[in-house]
C-alpha cells in the first residue's frame, strides 16, 4: 500500500540509563510495564547465565555474519546497555538475586523482569531477563525485515580522466600549491567508502568511479538509477566535489540539492503502462519525498561539517541548483563541494592528510546521521 507521506518521519529514539528505575524521556513513546512471558520462574531463585551464556543466547537471535551483540556497563551507575543490529536493552542491576525491576527497550517499550545482579564481581544474568531481552531483539529484527531502509549508498567522485575538474595554484608559504579537484575528491570519496563498509556490511556501497577516470554524467546517473532494489530499500546519492573562483580570498563547504520547483520523472513508468491517469500522480509523490530527502541528507551532512571542522572552514550553508546528477539520478541526491582550490587555507586542508581526515569523518557522520533516523523511522514506502 503506497504512502503519502510528504516528509519523513523523524522518529528520534533516546535512551536513558537510570539507577534503579527509569525516567521517561519527554518524545519518547513509553508502554506500560508488561511483565515478561519467562516471569513463571521463582523469581527468588531465578536459574541464571555468565555473560557469555546470555551473549551466546542473544546471538542467537541476529543473522548470520552480524556483528555479536555487546554489553556497554557502567558501574559507577550500575546501568547497562546490551546492543544488537542497531536496537539496544537498557537495565539497571540489582543489589542481590531476586529481585525485579525494568528492561527498558529502544526506549520504547519496558518489561518487568528479575534484574541482573553481581556475585564475587561478576554480573549474572536471570534466565527470565536473557530470554525477555531476546524475545525483543527477535520481534524488532522481523520488524527491521519489513521496515523501509537504505539498501544502497553511492558516492560520485566529480570529474576524472581527461576532466581534472577545478585546478587552483594558490600561493602557500611563499611558493604555488597546485590543487587538482578529480584529485581530491577521489582521495576523500575512497576513504568515505572504506568507513561506510565497515559500518555497513549489509549494504552495497558503490562508487561511479575508484580510479582516475573519466565517465560522462549520463554514464553516472545511468549507474546510480540501475542498481537493483528491493521493494522495501531506498537508495541515495553523494556527489562530491571541489570549487573554484578568481578571488583567492573565497572559501568555504557547501551543499547543494535539487529545487524542489524543478520536475523531473522519478518513478519507473514501464511498470505503470496500464495506468496513465495513476502513474502522474504517483511520480509527483515520490517525486516529493525524494526532494524533501534530499533537504535532510543536505542538512545532516552540513551539521556535521559543522560539528568536525568548527572554525577552521567556514559554511556556505545550503543551496539548491539543477545540478545535471542531482535531477537526472531517481533517487534522494545531494552535491557537497569541499572547498575552494583557489583558496591557500581550503587548498591547505583539502591537501594534507589531517584535512582529508576531517573531512572524510564529516561526510561520514552526515550520512551515517541520515541513514540512521531514516531507518529507526521506517523511512518512505516508495514505488520503485
Amino acid at each position: 500500500m503506497l504512502k503519502n507521506t510528504a516528509r519523513l518521519r523523524l522518529l528520534i529514539v533516546l535512551l536513558f540509563l537510570s539507577s534503579p528505575g527509569f525516567a521517561q524521556t519527554p518524545g519518547t513513546a513509553i508502554s506500560a510495564a508488561v511483565s515478561s512471558p519467562a516471569t513463571g520462574q521463582n523469581a527468588a531463585a531465578p536459574q541464571t547465565l555468565t555473560l557469555d551464556e546470555t551473549i551466546a543466547a542473544l546471538k542467537s537471535a541476529g543473522k548470520a555474519g552480524e556483528a555479536p551483540p555487546e554489553l556497554r556497563w557502567d558501574p559507577f551507575f550500575q546501568s547497562g546497555v546490551f546492543s544488537f543490529g542497531g536496537h539496544n536493552g537498557t537495565f539497571s542491576s540489582a543489589a542481590s538475586a531476586g529481585k525485579t525491576g525494568f528492561l527498558m527497550f529502544d526506549g520504547r517499550e519496558v518489561f518487568t523482569v528479575p534484574l541482573p545482579y553481581q556475585d564475587k564481581g561478576e554480573l549474572v544474568f536471570p534466565q527470565a531477563f536473557a530470554l525477555t531481552l531476546k524475545d525483543a531483539f527477535t520481534r524488532y529484527f522481523e520488524e527491521d525485515s519489513d521496515r523501509f531502509r537504505i539498501a544502497a549508498i553511492i558516492i560520485d567522485p566529480g570529474h576524472g580522466g581527461k576532466d581534472p575538474g577545478a585546478i587552483g595554484s594558490p600561493v602557500v608559504n611563499g611558493k604555488p600549491l597546485r590543487v587538482v579537484e578529480k584529485d581530491i575528491v577521489l582521495n576523500v570519496s575512497k576513504q568515505l567508502k572504506n568507513l561506510l563498509v565497515r559500518a555497513y556490511p549489509d549494504k552495497q556501497i558503490l562508487m561511479t568511479r575508484d580510479s582516475d577516470v573519466f565517465y560522462t554524467l549520463e554514464e553516472r546517473t545511468s549507474m546510480a538509477n540501475s542498481v537493483p532494489l528491493k521493494e522495501n530499500e531506498a537508495i541515495i546519492y553523494i556527489s562530491i566535489h571541489a570549487n573554484y573562483v578568481f578571488n583567492p580570498r573565497t572559501r568555504g563547504y557547501e551543499v547543494w540539492y535539487l529545487s524542489p520547483d524543478y520536475r523531473r520523472t522519478v518513478l519507473d513508468r514501464s511498470k505503470y503502462p496500464d495506468s496513465a491517469g495513476v502513474a502522474p500522480i504517483l511520480n509527483a509523490m515520490l517525486e516529493e519525498e525524494f526532494t524533501t530527502e534530499s533537504i535532510i541528507i543536505a542538512q545532516s551532512i552540513l551539521k556535521a561539517f559543522e560539528q568536525t571542522l568548527g572554525a577552521s572552514i567556514p559554511s556556505r550553508g545550503l543551496k539548491a541548483e539543477e545540478w545535471f546528477v542531482v535531477r537526472n539520478s531517481r533517487m534522494p541526491a545531494v552535491l557537497v563541494e569541499l572547498g575552494f582550490v583557489s583558496n591557500p587555507e581550503d587548498a591547505q586542508l583539502m591537501t594534507s592528510e589531517g584535512g582529508l581526515q576531517k573531512l572524510t569523518e564529516a561526510l561520514y557522520k552526515g550520512i551515517t546521521d541520515f541513514v540512521s533516523v531514516f531507518e529507526r523511522s521506517g523511512g518512505f514506502t516508495a514505488v520503485h
